[in-house]
């Protein structure tokens, strides 16, 4: 069996934004319970230089958004970075998911060897699509939901393991 670009992408990144949206719901019904304001939790950092829990979710969608648009050449859609409520935040991954979901297999045909120029800071990277999607795009995922989780574990939000794993839970 062999995996296509379609199934190393889409399901995967529709799967990570599920779980961040649980986060969140988790999230704002910990501010209910414990009278935090929410938006103590929506500009918590893990430390001083890193990004807003905020942030860190807007990272989650146009990594995503954009990885598909680039893969495919059609472009992604822009989402401004405004989003200050879990409403908000909620909304926005609800928006990525409606994205991502019209990718179809087809539309992706040829993109593992599609050439991905990036500009990050002053350098320029170049990738093909394959390369692209496994060591720059899904690492990147990756690594903004891990640290939206573990913003919200670090003030007190009853998270654990399976709420990662497990969009679900």
């Amino acid at each position: 069996m062999t995996l296509s670009m379609h199934r190393l992408s889409v399901p995967v990144f529709v799967r990570g934004l599920r779980v961040l949206s649980n986060l969140l719901d988790k999230a704002e019904a910990h501010c209910e319970a414990n009278g935090i304001a929410p938006e103590v939790l929506v500009n918590a950092r893990l430390a001083p230089d890193m990004l807003p829990l905020s942030a860190q979710v807007q990272r989650v969608s146009d990594t995503s958004k954009n990885a598909l648009g680039r893969l495919t050449g059609a472009g992604a859609p822009s989402f401004p970075d405004t989003e200050t409520t879990f409403a908000e935040l909620k909304a926005r991954v609800e928006r990525t998911i409606a994205y991502l979901e019209t990718i179809r297999e087809i539309d992706m045909q040829g993109s593992e060897t599609r050439e991905i120029k990036l500009t990050v800071g002053k350098l320029e990277v170049n990738f093909i699509g394959a390369n692209y999607l496994l060591e720059f795009a899904l690492p990147n995922f990756y690594f903004h939901v891990t640290t939206a989780y573990n913003i919200l574990r670090h003030n007190g939000v009853a998270i654990g393991k399976r709420d990662y794993l497990d969009p679900s839970a």
